[in-house]
Parts: C-alpha cells; sequence; structure tokens
C-alpha cells in the first residue's frame, strides 16, 4: 500500500497518519492477516509512530462477555516497525495499554466494575508498576465529612470508595504535586432526577470515564517512571433512586464545610468531585486537572469532536493543554468562567445550589467547582468524547479512553520532559 501526499502538515497530518492506519489495519482484519511490519524510510519516527499508533488503537476489542471470543477476535496478533526508535516503540506501547486500560474499565458493566471493585482493580495494576493506592471506606469518607460523595452514594447497593493513587519518583522535578481528580460515578441513573432510558442513560457505565482516564494516565507515568510528582483522587460511587436516596430540596454539607442545596439529582458529578478538589488542598498542589464526563451541555456544543475545558490556571497551562489537544487530537476548547455565571448558582437557603438553570449548563457546573478550589486548576468536561455509539477510527466505538493521551502529551510539554 502506498500513502499518497495530501499536503497537511504537522498535527493534522500526525492524525491522518494514525486514520490511515486504521485504515490500514481493517485490511489486515479484512484478509486475516497474522502480522504485519511497517517499514520506516522517511527518517522521521514520528510519522511511522503516528500510523503504528492508529493500527494499535483500532487493534481494541471488548470481548470478555462473549460465549465464544475467539470466533470475534482479530487475526492480526503482531505489529513490526522496522528502522524504528526503540525509545519511541517503547512509548507508544505504553500509551496504548494505557488507553487499553481506560477503555476496558469504561466498557465494564456495574454489575462487575462498581465502586469497591474499581479500588481493587486500581491497586491491582497499580501494584504491578510501583504506584501507591489507599483505598478510603465509607468510614473513612464518613470521617473527612465529604458529604456530596455520601449524599450520592445514599442510593446505592454498594457503598462508596475514595481512592488516592500516589507516584512519587526519587528525584522529581516538580516538589508542589499535580493532582489528578477523576470522576467516578460508576452507573448515572440519575437518582431520584432519573433520566429517560434511550440515548440517556443507556450508556451510564461511561460516567465513570474520568476517573479510569486518571488511574490509567497514572499507570503509564510509573511505568515510563516520569519525574513527576504526581496524585489521583478519585471519588467513587453510583447513583441510583432508593428509598434513602438524596432529593431534590435536600441540603448537603460538603467536605470544606460550603451548604450546598440540591435541585437535581442527575447534577451528581460535581457534588463528588467538589469534595475531591476540596481534599487536594491538603497536597498544597502546583496545578490539578480534573477529568468528568460531567454535562450533557458539553456534549451539545462540541458534540465528539472536542472536550470543553476551563479553570483558574494560567493561560501558559491552558496553551500547553491545546497544543497537546492537537497533537494527539483530543482536542479541547476554552470556555470562559465569568463571574456573572456565579449568579445562577446563587441559593435561598444554602451556600450554593448545585444546578444554575437551563442555560450555560457546562460553564456553571464549572463555576460550582470553582468554589472547591484555591490552587492553579483545570476542569475538562469529556462528556462528548468518552464514549462512542458508532465507530470513528481508530477511537473505535464504545470507550475511547480520552484523556490518557492528552495527559501524557501534556504533563511532557509542563513540566518539559
Amino acid at each position: 500500500m502506498q500513502i499518497a501526499e495530501t499536503g497537511k502538515t504537522g498535527s493534522a497530518l500526525l492524525e491522518s497518519l494514525r486514520v490511515c492506519g486504521s485504515e490500514i489495519y481493517d485490511l489486515a482484519v479484512r484478509h486475516k492477516w497474522e502480522e504485519l511490519v511497517l517499514d520506516n524510510r522517511t527518517g522521521n519516527s514520528t510519522y511511522s509512530g503516528a500510523l503504528a499508533e492508529g493500527m494499535a488503537l483500532s487493534s481494541y476489542q471488548f470481548l470478555k462477555y462473549f460465549s465464544k471470543p475467539d470466533e470475534k477476535r482479530h487475526s492480526l496478533l503482531r505489529l513490526g516497525l522496522l528502522n524504528g526508535n526503540p525509545a519511541m516503540v517503547k512509548e507508544m506501547n505504553t500509551r496504548v495499554d494505557a488507553v487499553t486500560l481506560c477503555r476496558d474499565l469504561v466498557n465494564e458493566p456495574v454489575s462487575w466494575l462498581n465502586a469497591p471493585r474499581l479500588g481493587q482493580e486500581i491497586t491491582r495494576f497499580g501494584l504491578e508498576v510501583g504506584l501507591s493506592v489507599e483505598v478510603l471506606d465509607k468510614t473513612q469518607i464518613e470521617s473527612l465529612k465529604m458529604g456530596g460523595l455520601l449524599a450520592v452514594n445514599r442510593g446505592s447497593i454498594d457503598p462508596p470508595r475514595f481512592i488516592i493513587i500516589s507516584w512519587e519518583p526519587e528525584k522529581p522535578v516538580n516538589q508542589s504535586p499535580l493532582i489528578l481528580v477523576g470522576k467516578g460515578v460508576m452507573f448515572d441513573t440519575g437518582g431520584l432526577s432519573l433520566k429517560p432510558t434511550p440515548a440517556s442513560m443507556d450508556e451510564m457505565k461511561s460516567d465513570m470515564a474520568g476517573a479510569a482516564a486518571v488511574a490509567s494516565t497514572l499507570y503509564a507515568i510509573a511505568r515510563m517512571g516520569l519525574p513527576v510528582r504526581t496524585f489521583g483522587l478519585i471519588p467513587a460511587t453510583d447513583n441510583r433512586p432508593d428509598g434513602n436516596a438524596y432529593a431534590p430540596g435536600d441540603i448537603i454539607r460538603m467536605h470544606d464545610g460550603t451548604s450546598v442545596e440540591v435541585l437535581n439529582c442527575d447534577a451528581e458529578g460535581r457534588l463528588i468531585l467538589a469534595d475531591a478538589l476540596s481534599y487536594a488542598r491538603k497536597y498544597e498542589p502546583d496545578l490539578v486537572i480534573d477529568l468528568a464526563t460531567l454535562t450533557g451541555s458539553a456534549q451539545v456544543a462540541l458534540g465528539s469532536q472536542a472536550a470543553a475545558v476551563m479553570g483558574t490556571a494560567p493561560d501558559q497551562a491552558f496553551n500547553m493543554l491545546e497544543e497537546a489537544g492537537f497533537e494527539v487530537h483530543e482536542r479541547v476548547v476554552r470556555f470562559p468562567l465569568w463571574e456573572e455565571y456565579s449568579k445562577l448558582l446563587e441559593s435561598d437557603v444554602a451556600d450554593v445550589k448545585n444546578i444554575g438553570g437551563r442555560y450555560a449548563g457546562a460553564i456553571t457546573a464549572g463555576k460550582f467547582l470553582e468554589r472547591f478550589t484555591s490552587f492553579p486548576w483545570i476542569h475538562i468536561d469529556i462528556a462528548g468524547t468518552a464514549f462512542l455509539t458508532t465507530r470513528d477510527t481508530y477511537r473505535g466505538n464504545g470507550a475511547t479512553g480520552t484523556g490518557v493521551r492528552l495527559l501524557l502529551s501534556f504533563i511532557k510539554k509542563y513540566y518539559q520532559l
């Protein structure tokens, strides 16, 4: 196969090569090839790496629950790269493995992957690469007075977990750590503000995609041995209706003492994230980034082509994140956090309410979270990019693993690695 000149350059060319890699992979599957070797004669390992990455990401399959998985399994077992850069190949393999890990976690149903099991799984693969993992149970969460996480969990038959992942390299380039926070709603029914099923509740096993991305990114950081002191914080629970479920009109007290009037039980992600963000203050972080499938508003605005970002970090950090997004084709669009939006969250009976009305939903969710930060912070709303119902080249269908490649690229830029 000959790859024609496209006229594209930079990140657009790299994305074209990834998509081309996906098309080559499809060809290999159709012809039942078992091995494929790419011969890089360009002298530029970045180009062949992008082509190979597109192929490798396209190879993902989630076959765990098929009765006869071998009948579904693709034939291509090995991908070789001649004249490749060994260090680049090693890093790409780690990156692809981390995306695969993220996809597997998101694709699991809540009947298997509930909050306690998530803690067990992160502990298992974290220890394999040298991460320290602490999983706090409900009693410990109660002692921390995480009222948001506890309120959302009230309707669940499974107890909540607060998962702390630590990567402490011997000679870090940063003393003040990087904190990654991931929303871990294992399944979101909407609670008492029940979602409709078609095109709404059906895909809600993916509401923990932020948690999966954070855990998988830390897995890659540790496996690569990046000298960046990093912590991951994951509040985990599902959100279900029950006789004891939290209800519209409830007023809850958060980890930092803020009182919140609940007006919609389907705006639960911001409640558990707020507890995690306020907990992050204890680390005196250099930067905090949260990832969350937070709002339908972000998905309506950007579809599946970009994530909405906002926050209080310096412009330079946002510029680096945007550059990283273009490089790996996990693009981001910055939304404003103007003070006027705070008025939409004013409550007559509490410090703040958990929804801001019909308009600017992604932004008012961000303004809610901002109250619980006192550090440079970036919020990434991946509601539109985390899970696809139709295949999109190497992103596949189902879980995409979004956030992992974005964060890894950003971290290398931000810390000049």
